[in-house]
């Protein structure tokens, strides 16, 4: 057995939590995965997996070969994918990580497109607003919205989403209609927090074609975009968020749009992969899949705004 098949064998040891199902996952007999494993162990000088009598896991040099050996493999495979037939019929894993919101509304309604046009494609789905280190957590690729920074990945702008400032009914009869800026030190607001640096997210308006951070006072602070609508629509305070996400409440009245005439700038959407997945078949069509269903939902970047921001 070969260096790139030991370590294949490791992984799927560490992932199915046994050297049993690893071996036949790879159509081993058992005894030549624990040989295999033994003879790795002692070439490397160290103790990788930890065996009980339930189940197998990775010591922590274990862990961090493991995480080694996952993008090693990666990789070659990435490589071997990116020329002939497999370029043209991409196949195997794609990990990819969605804001929930997003992939809710833009794209799960139309999986099944993309699984019908790439079959062999093995999709693998997260979704959260949290950061994502691409790298760390074998991640393919990943949809945020928002400006990310990470000049080490890849950035693909894929979206501009209107935003609008809006509060309840029942906030607004408590505190009143904001007709201008000024107005906002006497309201409150339900706070976002940030991420990539866990503060809270300034308001943002547009003031004389000039963006303007403004941060509210507010007795609630929360990290997820339900929470973030669901506490608006209890009437505890303002909120700015993408319009398509507040349709709905819009039209039947359960919110009200206020500051109209000094909306938030759009709210670019991205995705981000590694450098090294930039040959990918896989991550390719993924990324254009996405742009062309931003474009036919009408959320297509505008030529208005600039270069993708990182």
């Amino acid at each position: 057995m070969d260096r790139f098949q030991t370590m294949q064998l490791f992984v799927r040891i560490v992932e199915l939590g046994s050297f049993t199902k690893g071996a036949e996952d790879l159509d081993l007999p058992r005894a030549t995965a624990t040989h295999a494993i033994q003879q790795l162990e002692k070439r490397l000088g160290t103790r990788l997996l930890q065996r009980t009598t339930r189940q197998v896991k990775p010591t922590p040099d274990g862990e961090a070969y493991h995480q080694c050996c996952v993008r090693l493999l990666a990789d070659l495979d990435e490589t071997e994918s990116a020329f002939g037939q497999s370029a043209a019929s991409p196949k195997g894993k794609l990990r990819v990580d969605l804001q929930e919101t997003l992939a809710r509304h833009f794209l799960l309604p139309h999986l099944g497109e993309f699984c019908s046009r790439y079959p062999d494609i093995e999709l693998e789905i997260g979704m959260g607003d949290r950061l994502v280190d691409l790298v760390r957590e074998g991640m393919d690729c990943v949809l945020r919205a928002g400006s990310p920074r990470d000049s080490s990945m890849v950035l693909r702008h894929v979206a501009d989403q209107p935003q609008l400032t809006c509060a309840s009914p029942a906030y607004l009869a408590k505190y009143g209609v904001p007709e201008s800026l000024d107005d906002l030190p006497r309201h409150r607001a339900v706070n976002f927090l940030s991420s990539a640096t866990g503060r809270r997210a300034p308001f943002d308006f547009i003031v004389d074609g000039q963006p303007q951070a403004v941060l509210m006072k507010g007795s609630l602070s929360v990290r997820h975009a339900d929470a973030y609508l669901a506490c608006c629509l209890a009437g505890q305070g303002l909120i700015q968020i993408p319009r398509y996400h507040v349709e709905a409440e819009v039209a039947d009245g359960r919110l009200q749009e206020v500051l109209a005439p000094w909306c938030p700038a759009p709210m670019p959407v991205s995705l981000l992969y590694p450098h090294s997945r930039q040959l990918s078949p896989r991550v390719r069509v993924f990324v254009d899949w996405v742009s062309a269903r931003m474009q036919a939902a009408g959320a297509a970047p505008s030529r208005a705004s600039g270069p993708p921001r990182a």
